[in-house]
């Protein structure tokens, strides 16, 4: 799929010059905590290349993580980590817009009139909201049920077409285009777009976390995650305390590698060298595997990897300068868009002024 086509724009008197149309893309993230490798290989790398592709909005999520009721401090200091941490990680301000999700009050306007059009019991069927009232049955709030018409305005204020998400995100997207059409077609007009889930028809990278477990969750503790910002000597304790087996090799010939063995050779995978990967797969299987040895090797080419961003993300949360510019950069470019979509959604609604 191309994101480019052309648009045919007027120039002067004379003649039409043909300009590229960048379809945009909207993709957010909650500030729930520092971001880990998971994050970086499941979604900030695909931003990085998004950005030179697309017309791409990408958004600190504040507003959504108000669900959970975290204090002011801690909002305000996981914000501002996320955000240095995307630009450290490599966004760029002048290739795209970086925002904070409450910098525009346009996006809480739409939220509103979306959910003067949603129902109750379409809401109260999806699944991330049932799971919702499992986990945390003392804290169901509205914001949870409304989640999803607030995402639909996050995507559709910009008018976007492409949203970069998971299988557990892709009912909600379901859900945005179901606000939009619905939109569309209560107002006879043909306005908000389908916004369709992308990737880059690669399979999705999903980073194992260190417990044992599925994929790296911020949930699962401090010791699942390797955090993008951890130290050299953090890194290594974590890795050495990384789950394994008791028994040195398959106990049938032609078993599966166990999931936590399997886990740390994916985690290789990423950042070791293919024949790295060989050697211990091999030692697995030949029962000559030693698991101190593996950790070790997987923990110092880890620290290789992750010097770099570690640093980068160090140096940006000292610099309240850069990042005080790039929001402000980032408010003022995400406005621009969200206002013009404001304006026309209101006229449609039939809010033009008389006087």
């Amino acid at each position: 799929m191309s994101s480019i086509t052309s648009l045919q724009v007027f120039a002067n008197e004379h003649f039409f010059v043909d300009l590229p149309y960048m379809k945009k893309v909207v993709s957010g993230i909650r500030p729930t905590g520092k971001l880990h490798l998971g994050n970086y290989f499941g979604a900030v790398k695909n931003f990085i290349r998004m950005q030179d592709e697309f017309e791409s909005y990408f958004f600190i999520a504040d507003y959504h993580s108000l669900t959970t009721h975290p204090t002011p401090a801690d909002l305000h200091e996981s914000v501002k980590r996320v955000f240095a941490e995307y630009i450290a990680l490599g966004l760029d301000p002048e290739k795209c817009t970086l925002y904070l999700q409450s910098d525009l009050p346009q996006t809480a306007e739409l939220y509103m009139f979306f959910n003067m059009n949603a129902y109750l019991g379409e809401l109260q069927r999806l699944t991330s909201f049932k799971d919702k009232i499992r986990s945390q049955p003392d804290n169901v709030n509205a914001g949870l049920l409304t989640y999803p018409t607030l995402m639909a305005a996050d995507i559709l204020l910009h008018k976007g077409e492409l949203v970069p998400v998971g299988k557990d995100q892709e009912q909600h997207l379901e859900m945005t285009r179901t606000f939009g059409n619905r939109f569309n077609r209560l107002y006879n007009v043909e306005y908000f777009p389908e916004p369709q889930a992308f990737n880059y028809n690669e399979e999705l990278v999903k980073v194992p976390g260190l417990t044992g477990g599925g994929k790296m969750s911020k949930s699962a503790g401090e010791y699942d995650n390797i955090y993008m910002s951890d130290t050299d000597e953090v890194i290594r304790k974590k890795i050495m305390k990384a789950v394994t087996v008791t028994v040195d090799g398959p106990t049938e010939i032609g078993s599966d590698i166990p999931a936590p063995i399997q886990n740390l050779l994916e985690l290789m995978h990423l950042v070791c060298t293919p024949d790295v990967v060989n050697h211990y797969r091999s030692a697995y299987y030949d029962g000559s595997i030693r698991f101190g040895d593996m950790k070790k090797q997987l923990a110092e080419d880890m620290c290789v990897f992750m010097k770099p961003f570690s640093d980068r993300i160090a140096e940006a949360m000292s610099n309240d300068t850069l990042i005080s510019k790039a929001a402000r950069q980032g408010a003022e470019k995400a406005a621009a868009s969200a206002d013009t979509v404001i304006k026309e959604v209101r006229e449609i609604i039939g809010f033009k002024k008389f006087y």
